[in-house]
């Protein structure tokens, strides 16, 4: 670059704050643009499991399991990163599709382990029903999600990114070109904006023609009081998914993305919580705390949007459900698209143009 580059974040989630970290460590002069300010509205209701598992093609395997490891160089390059490596044990199939599950992504090198009652029982003491087959995958972790993106954002100002909180009015346009954003009547130019607003996303793109094919299905996540240490990773059991956090609540929704919270999310909230303590041994004490209900920006195929949009100058794209474990790695291929023009390989088919008609 023969001079500094000036590109706008719209959104503060894990993946605007991965975007707005890496731009600012190549280089560039990153403003962040968030009205809900740092984790912005979906990544506080994650469940925030690193994985590369089951119902993906191969393809979308080969993304996540590159994203995994830049969570490994992340946390090198941002000491205090809250990253665990805990491991995920599940048993929430039939047998026949654990079976197959795993012989598939053993092929594709994900260290999957296939054990039985004993062995899970050694890997998580506290539960009080145990699997006759589960999988174990060691590699898998979690990142506290909204301390992640703290992080990720005060480094990025520490290192000269401005973050301003604000609501995005519309985007400034010219000869085809966004040209900035404007913020509460006042306009911010910059040489490039980035939509990674999630949910927000569609209203934001709309000001420039852009069609943002995205779903916002709801997922209810329980949250217990902080209690001592029950679980050693991640179990996603038959109808529950369950973890600990760093500070030492246990949370579960129906499924790692949360279940849908009905017509009385309260009832569904107490009746999950219930499920998630008859589960463990020792819970006697555990008491529910609150619920949350986080609205997943969910492309209409259910993959990542992350790319320029063709139709109009100065606009990048980065959308996607699975916003935890990519996160690394969209932010680095996003950043190095944006600055030199380099489209990583693994993006190819994530383009938002494959949605044209």
């Amino acid at each position: 670059m023969s001079s500094a580059k000036e590109i706008i974040v719209v959104g503060a989630g894990i993946i605007g704050a991965s975007i707005a970290w890496h731009l600012t460590k190549a280089g560039a002069r990153v403003t962040v643009i968030s009205d809900s300010g740092a984790g912005g509205v979906a990544t506080p209701n994650s469940f925030a499991w690193i994985n590369a598992s089951w119902g993906n093609p191969e393809i979308y395997f080969r993304l996540r399991i590159r994203a995994m490891t830049e969570w490994k160089r992340l946390a090198n390059d941002l000491p205090g990163l809250p990253l665990a490596w805990c491991g995920g044990l599940c048993w929430d199939l039939p047998a026949d599709k654990l079976e197959a599950y795993a012989a598939e992504h053993s092929s594709w090198g994900y260290g999957i382990e296939q054990v039985g009652r004993e062995q899970a029982a050694h890997i998580e003491p506290n539960l009080a029903e145990l699997p006759d087959l589960a999988l174990y995958v060691a590699e898998e972790g979690v990142a506290e999600p909204v301390a992640a993106t703290k992080a990720l954002l005060a480094d990025a100002e520490r290192c000269g990114a401005r973050i301003v909180t604000g609501t995005v009015d519309t985007l400034a346009l010219s000869g085809g070109n966004v040209t900035g954003v404007v913020v509460s009547g006042a306009t911010i130019t910059a040489d490039e904006v980035v939509i990674a607003a999630g949910a927000g996303a569609p209203a934001i793109a709309a000001a420039a023609g852009i069609k943002l094919p995205i779903e916002t299905p709801p997922g209810l996540i329980v949250h217990s009081r902080p209690y001592k240490k029950l679980l050693n990773g991640l179990v996603l059991a038959e109808k529950l998914h369950t973890r600990q956090t760093a500070e030492g609540r246990i949370i579960a929704g129906s499924d790692f993305g949360g279940g849908d919270p009905g017509e009385k999310p309260e009832a569904t909230a107490r009746a999950l919580f219930a499920s998630m303590k008859a589960m463990l041994h020792g819970a006697e004490g555990l008491e529910f705390d609150f619920h949350t209900i986080g609205y997943r920006p969910t492309p209409a195929d259910g993959f990542p949007i992350v790319s320029r949009a063709d139709a109009v100058g100065g606009l990048y794209i980065a959308i996607t459900h699975s916003g935890i474990t990519l996160a690394p790695a969209i932010g680095l291929f996003a950043a190095n698209e944006i600055l030199d023009g380099e489209r990583d390989p693994l993006l190819a088919p994530y383009a938002l143009s494959r949605f044209a008609h």
